[in-house]
């Protein structure tokens, strides 16, 4: 339950290609990035940087064991206690933590976001309002293809390979049965500019 003494504690869940992390960004971009406090999922994948780089590539990225979500869950406590955190740094180019950090400072509203995130009791205990952003399968496909291979120069058949073996696995194992947790279900994420619109006024009356 959340109080006027605490954080607003925000999670956006969603398949691969869904549109959460665009429906996120544009929370970001329209409440004031200086006034949230955003920790993405992903920056808390393990770091496999004991095991060799063919080992690395049969991991499943897309299976909550991939993910040091006991140390994301630490970090939301402390910030809803407005400390600040420091978040690790992921190299997707070679699935190992970096050496750095980032510090996070805490804010009026902490916003989680990943595909996992309400698959996960311990971090769904925290949140104040459960997103759940909802696309068909077809459509995450095809912006899972242009982001993979325009943004991050991997192949189709590599792309389409992994989502075979891991991603569309994951999905119907832990992704959409996860959305009975959501609050609110949301088509088209960051493409949904009504919802976007709504809940960002919502956020912005509760915060004044």
């Amino acid at each position: 339950m959340h109080t006027s003494n605490k954080p607003l504690t925000i999670c956006i869940a969603g398949g691969s290609g869904s549109g959460k992390t665009t429906f996120a960004q544009s929370i970001l971009d329209r409440i004031g990035r200086d006034r949230i406090a955003y920790l993405a999922h992903d920056s808390y994948y393990i770091d496999l940087a004991h095991l060799s780089s063919e080992e690395r590539k049969k991991v499943n990225f897309d299976h909550p064991d991939s993910l040091e979500t006991s140390l994301m869950v630490q970090h939301i406590r402390q910030l809803q206690h407005w400390l600040p955190v420091e978040v690790p740094i992921y190299d997707f180019s070679r699935d190992t933590r970096t050496s750095h950090t980032s510090t996070v400072a805490p804010q009026p509203i902490i916003l989680l976001e990943g595909i996992l995130i309400l698959s996960e009791p311990s971090v769904r205990e925290l949140c104040d309002i459960k997103i759940f952003v909802d696309a068909d399968a077809d459509v995450r496909l095809i912006r899972r293809l242009k982001r993979d291979i325009v943004e991050r120069g991997r192949n189709f058949e590599n792309v389409v390979e992994q989502y075979l073996r891991t991603v569309r696995p994951g999905h119907i194992d832990f992704v959409e049965p996860s959305k009975q947790y959501a609050d609110i279900i949301i088509r088209e994420g960051g493409y949904n500019h009504v919802a976007i619109e709504m809940l960002t006024a919502r956020l912005k009356e509760m915060l004044q």
